[in-house]
């Protein structure tokens, strides 16, 4: 059967394809013009004398996740023209409208150059009616289309095989005409129809039924009772549709006096690798996790993250552009489909010199990506990859931040203090903090009224607390080493506290004895410290800190390799030269000094203010770093590896050409490659990178790649002094320091300082009658 298919494949390859919108097959009121034919004679090239037995997808359940253990692929040439820049108004002009006249030069001259010329003609066609974003014509409307058919044809390919829906009764692309709501006469293209049993079955690469092709199917279930209807998905299937159809099922077997199975989604998770053919020099490269500052890399997860908006705005429209231009299931759910603030690196390969690096990231899904889609992919991916950099470059003495109200003047390392990953940290640093005091707050939490009637007390009745240091270290990552990589499985993050000592430490207002000190830090460990651990290493305000975390355990891993044969990323590491990845956008001018002004303000002030009755008076009480200079690991067995992450290895590997979900979860992994050369070996050879040139008037043939390049470092002011330095290895093996740098939370429970340096954050008034 598989080689009928894949002469079928072929065929269907050489068909030229407009690249412009599809038909509406829900909605169209004139017959659509499809080629109806029997599944097997299109999928397999011959027919078959009689249809199998229990052929077709099972009646029995309503819904059945299958594990995405199979990968599938298809050609879509047009994606080789994904560089393609927006053209000049010279560009337009010598490309008319008359995309046929270049469609045919191309086929006559295979010059790239002639097939740059058919998209900007086909742009020009469609400018009025249709995208003037280029970019989004380029993606959605020419190799959308293009890439459309050929994968719901390869997917549907499989499905025909896995039910055995061939033989006389099965039909593909069958007709059905129906009497909408309104009296009108319309169609509906079914992909799969067995005319004898009257079963429908819609196939859907991605995880999404159109809401159109739904309703039809409600009108034609009405009016053919018969029919029963299957749709099977290739992706992970949106919430939306899973409740529809199992609403659309209710309702036949209310109306039909039943308890079958009338209508139900078979989730058939797979794989689609999309096969570019003949990258050129108008094939876009990325050039992040790339060690090389002339070259790029491709992969989906750089696919994804361009596609998407850079706020949740843009993002809703981006949404409905794609969900309208998606029929055959090519962009999966869309951007708007992933939670870009989730993602995290998960993969890196093992390093070669010269033979680039293989990465995966991971990240959820949206539930309903319509009303909430993800955005900010791009942003998220630069940071993962500028941290990753940022790792490798700095020497690992430099990674810590220090907030102390009387240390302004050591704050962070001023190398660090020039990237996005240093700024991550010393935010983080503020953030938890703040948490420190909201997590105590018995205004909000019965946590926090709990805490302060347990907290110490001074002679007069006052809570009292001592100056506790908190600070944010990783705990032991769980990771795999495997297959020429590591897996990194779990990364979490440790919160420290402890009642400091030392020079460095505020004195506080309130007196406490040695045992208080100690029934308070107990407290505080018991009480508070599990809460702040929680939101460090769940909360949203976090996923930053996360990511660059990530990123630190996949760059220890390419230290370790480096440091046993020499690696593209040689010259990288321990060069403490973060030109390439400085702070970037709307952080450029981004200044530690900011930070900590915020902090020493909380610090004086107080994030909130409280009353309480304690003792009988009544008292106002006003309440309110990360240091990742190792990066512990725990190296997992194989067994374990097998046992609890089964199948991984491949859904990971998978990943670097095409995004996939695991074993039936809501997590997406998509990857990718910083090497030029194509991951699959059934892929040609591309040509080198070019320099982009600059066209004229008078050269209208576009030449060059894309690129973007990255705004200047912003400098901030310099650290007059640094801490100790740490160990310079950076140890997998050891958790973070000990070292007692400030890093201070100045949470204390004291009086008003008078003309000291200092405003504490626990003020008193006697009640009217002491």
């Amino acid at each position: 059967m598989w080689p009928r298919l894949a002469l079928a494949f072929t065929a269907a390859a050489a068909m030229t394809l407009t690249g412009l919108p599809g038909l509406d097959e829900a909605q169209a009121a004139k017959r659509p013009n499809v080629k109806t034919m029997r599944c097997d004679e299109k999928y397999l090239g011959t027919k078959l004398p009689t249809t199998p037995p229990n052929s077709g997808p099972p009646a029995n359940l309503p819904y059945d996740a299958w594990p995405n253990d199979e990968n599938y692929t298809y050609d879509n040439p047009a994606k080789a023209y994904d560089g393609v820049l927006p053209p000049t108004e010279a560009q337009k002009a010598a490309a008319g409208t008359d995309y046929r006249k270049w469609e045919k030069a191309f086929n006559k001259s295979k010059n790239p150059a002639d097939k740059v010329m058919e998209i900007y003609a086909r742009y020009n066609a469609q400018y009025k009616t249709g995208y003037k974003d280029f970019q989004r014509f380029l993606d959605v409307k020419y190799i959308g289309n293009h890439g459309n058919p050929r994968r719901g044809d390869a997917f549907e390919a499989r499905m025909v095989k896995k039910y055995n829906m061939v033989g006389p009764d099965w039909i593909c692309q069958d007709v059905i005409e129906y009497i909408d709501e309104n009296g009108e006469k319309r169609y509906r293209v079914v992909d799969a129809h067995n005319t004898r049993t009257e079963r429908k079955v819609e196939i859907k690469s991605n995880g999404k039924v159109e809401r159109d092709q739904l309703k039809a199917d409600k009108q034609i279930a009405k009016q053919y009772p018969k029919s029963t209807f299957r749709y099977l998905t290739g992706g992970a299937t949106e919430k939306w549709t899973k409740d529809a159809i199992r609403q659309f099922d209710n309702e036949m077997k209310r109306d039909r006096n039943t308890n079958r199975s009338q209508a139900g989604v078979y989730e058939r998770r797979s794989n689609a690798i999309e096969r570019t053919q003949k990258p050129n020099v108008y094939t876009k490269y990325d050039k992040r996790f790339n060690p090389d500052p002339l070259k790029g890399g491709r992969g989906p997860i750089i696919d994804q993250a361009l596609r998407s908006g850079k706020t949740v705005q843009e993002a809703h429209r981006l949404q409905k552009i794609y969900d309208q231009n998606n029929r055959g299931g090519y962009f999966n759910r869309g951007p708007g489909g992933i939670d870009f603030s989730t993602l995290e690196i998960n993969y890196v390969g093992t390093p070669v010199k010269g033979k680039g690096l293989d990465y995966s990231m991971k990240a959820d899904y949206v539930q309903d990506p319509d009303a909430n889609p993800g955005y900010g992919g791009d942003a998220k991916l630069q940071l993962a990859s500028d941290a990753f950099f940022t790792w490798l470059a700095l020497t690992p003495d430099k990674f810590w931040v220090n907030l102390n109200p009387i240390r302004p003047d050591v704050i962070m390392d001023k190398e660090f203090a020039k990237t996005d990953a240093g700024r991550i940290l010393l935010e983080a640093d503020l953030t938890l903090k703040h948490d420190y005091a909201d997590s105590m707050n018995p205004d909000k939490y019965e946590r926090g009224e709990r805490f302060w009637r347990a907290a110490p007390r001074t002679p007069e009745g006052m809570p009292c607390l001592p100056v506790i240091r908190q600070w944010i270290t990783p705990k032991p990552a769980k990771i795999r080493e495997q297959d020429g990589g590591i897996y990194i499985l779990d990364a979490p993050l440790k919160v420290n506290m402890e009642v400091p000592t030392g020079p460095d430490v505020p004195t506080g207002g309130c007196k406490l004895t040695e045992a208080q000190t100690r029934q308070a830090e107990a407290l505080i460990l018991t009480m508070i410290q599990p809460e702040l651990e929680r939101r460090v290493n769940d909360d949203a305000s976090y996923a930053d800190l996360r990511r660059v975390y990530s990123s630190r355990v996949a760059a220890e891993y390419i230290r370790r390799q480096d440091a046993v044969a020499p690696t593209d990323f040689r010259e990288i590491i321990n060069s403490n030269d973060v030109k390439r990845w400085p702070l970037r956008d709307e952080n450029k001018n981004w200044d530690k000094k900011t930070v900590y002004d915020k902090y020493v303000h909380s610090f004086k002030n107080g994030d909130y203010k409280f009353e309480r009755v304690y003792s009988g008076k009544v008292w106002i009480l006003s309440m309110g770093g990360v240091d990742f200079s190792k990066a512990p690991k725990r190296n997992i067995s194989r067994v374990e590896f097998d046992t609890q992450h089964r199948g991984l290895d491949k859904t990971t590997k998978s990943s670097v050409q095409t995004e996939v979900t695991h074993q039936g979860g809501e997590t997406a992994y998509l990857g990718g490659s910083s090497s030029e050369q194509p991951t699959s070996p059934e892929e040609p050879t591309p040509t080198p990178t070019p320099t982009p040139t600059p066209t004229g008037p008078d050269d209208p043939k576009p030449t060059g790649t894309p690129s973007t390049p990255a705004p200047d470092p912003s400098t901030p002011g310099g650290d007059p002094a640094t801490p100790p330095a740490k160990d310079p290895d950076g140890d997998l093996a050891d958790t973070g320091s000990s070292s007692p740098l400030g890093l201070i939370a100045g949470v204390a429970a004291a009086l008003a300082v008078v003309g000291g340096a200092l405003t504490w954050w626990v003020r008193r008034r006697r009640s009217a009658g002491s």
